[in-house]
């Protein structure tokens, strides 16, 4: 049995039969469970500007779901505070084989001529793998996407990838001010553990510092994926409650000066 064979399909949307409903019509999917609304956007605060709803390709004349495939340095965030989501995008992007997980049949999905405007993810939730189907309509300002964008303005994979979130969730609002840990196992289906420096004694403690270097090393050598927030404001252009994705680790020794 395949590994998505029990897929569940939210809300009900069966993304292949929607699909050939608009090709056949030859009409762009305009999904009625998570409409272009105020209401999809926010319950409890207003909008930050005048929002309009756009398509890809009315935002750039050429629009791609991939351009050269999918990389951390692609995802940016908007005017929205779930930079834990950011962070699992990123880290997401830096593994294949994950990404290929999230968005089923990617190439497919692929913008072409003729293209319906509909996609579909996939988010492990409460021990299932859920498919969730969208439209292509996305949150503009000015012609400028407001959420979570990629740095090249033709790739929209991250801000239809956090649509899709933002539908499961209920609105983007619900994205707001989440945990790195549960966006990474609703990425991946994985298990994951949270560790904070301060309270476990590894800030003045050298063996635990020790310790700490040898479980780190051994993770990254199994390919696990880890990501760090801090708490207070330093000097290195950390963002206060900011998710990083590590991506080496590496032990170093004091020098006397």
């Amino acid at each position: 049995m395949g590994l998505f064979s029990t897929t569940k399909k939210f809300r009900g949307q069966n993304y292949s039969r929607l699909k050939k409903e608009c090709l056949n019509r030859g009409e762009k999917f305009s999904d009625p469970k998570f409409p272009p609304h105020d209401s999809t956007l926010f319950f409890s605060k207003q909008p930050p500007g005048v929002i309009t709803w756009k398509r890809p390709h009315e935002i750039v004349d050429k629009p791609q779901l991939f351009i050269e495939g999918a990389s951390a340095k692609d995802v940016t965030q908007g005017q929205l505070g779930n930079c834990w989501f950011v962070a699992a995008c990123a880290t997401l992007a830096g593994v294949k084989e994950l990404w290929h997980k999230v968005i089923p049949d990617y190439k497919d999905q692929e913008y072409g001529e003729l293209h319906p405007g509909i996609f579909c993810f996939r988010f492990w939730r409460f021990g299932e793998w859920v498919e969730v189907v969208i439209d292509d309509l996305l949150p503009t300002i000015e012609g400028k996407l407001i959420f979570t964008h990629s740095k090249e303005r033709g790739e929209f994979w991250c801000a239809l990838l956090e649509k899709a979130y933002a539908k499961l969730y209920g609105s983007y609002e619900a994205l707001e001010g989440g945990n790195l840990s549960d966006a990474l196992v609703d990425l991946t289906s994985g298990v994951s553990a949270h560790l904070d420096l301060t309270t476990g004694g590894y800030v003045d403690d050298f063996e635990k510092k020790k310790q700490l270097f040898k479980m780190m090393a051994k993770e990254m050598s199994e390919h696990s994926l880890m990501c760090c927030a801090i708490t207070i404001r330093q000097r290195l252009h950390i963002a206060l409650g900011h998710s990083y994705l590590l991506k080496s680790c590496q032990y170093v020794l004091p020098t006397d000066t």
